[in-house]
């Protein structure tokens, strides 16, 4: 397995990835195939792939902030079962996060992610077979892999430019100090405003999130 850097919405290997997205998740969560021609110019944005006899088989979008000292996994995908590919996407991520970390001198106090939670969810988007990218799987994964979810109603905008807002998720945080039992509120609120500026319509439920969330001194990570 190959694990393959996209960097243009002209690598072949992007449009497999930009189809298998919009097979794995809901379309407000998919950013449209040409708005991704920036993004991918950005170097501070990780954008791979597992690549398997010339099919991508997985996908994998990650960042390291050092204004922030944390990471960001935007999105893990697990195309087909029984390859080893989210343990192959994982350990490569893993492995060149610590290399960016190193470059940026800055040490990492951990990593966001958005988690979906099935008992948020309506009966079709938790239902459906049970396989890796199922909503309760994937939860379970990134909560042995030490994520905490943070103690506040979660909505983002969509991805679509809508300004609609996404529900049926949690802000979490895997903490490098995993005894770690509270987060700055300052370091959540700051590092979402930053995470999200690049979509101009935010909806006013995000926006009165933010605001509680910069209003506090710290929010407590709880079990997923």
């Amino acid at each position: 397995m190959e694990y393959r850097k996209i960097e243009s919405i002209e690598d072949p290997y992007f449009f497999k990835m930009h189809d298998l997205m919009g097979r794995v998740f809901p379309p407000e969560e998919v950013l449209a195939f040409e708005l991704w021609r920036e993004p991918l110019l950005d170097p501070t944005i990780q954008v791979f792939v597992a690549v398997l006899d010339g099919e991508v088989v997985g996908a994998t979008e990650y960042r390291y902030r050092p204004e922030f000292a944390v990471a960001m996994t935007d999105f893990t995908i697990v195309g087909r079962p029984g390859l080893g590919i989210g343990r192959f996407l994982l350990v490569q991520r893993e492995a060149h996060l610590k290399r960016l970390e190193a470059e940026s001198g800055v040490p990492m106090l951990g990593m966001f992610a958005e988690i979906y939670d099935p008992a948020q969810l309506d009966e079709g988007e938790a239902a459906g077979p049970v396989g890796p990218m199922h909503p309760a799987v994937r939860r379970e994964v990134l909560s042995h892999l030490g994520f905490k979810r943070l103690d506040i109603p979660y909505v983002h905008p969509s991805w679509d430019h809508e300004g609609k807002a996404v529900e049926g998720l949690d802000l979490c945080f895997r903490p490098a100090d995993d005894a770690l039992t509270t987060l700055p509120a300052s370091l959540a609120a700051g590092f979402l405003r930053w995470y999200y500026a690049a979509l101009p319509n935010k909806p006013e439920a995000w926006e009165t999130m933010v605001s509680r969330l910069e209003a506090m001194d710290s929010v407590e990570l709880l079990p997923i």
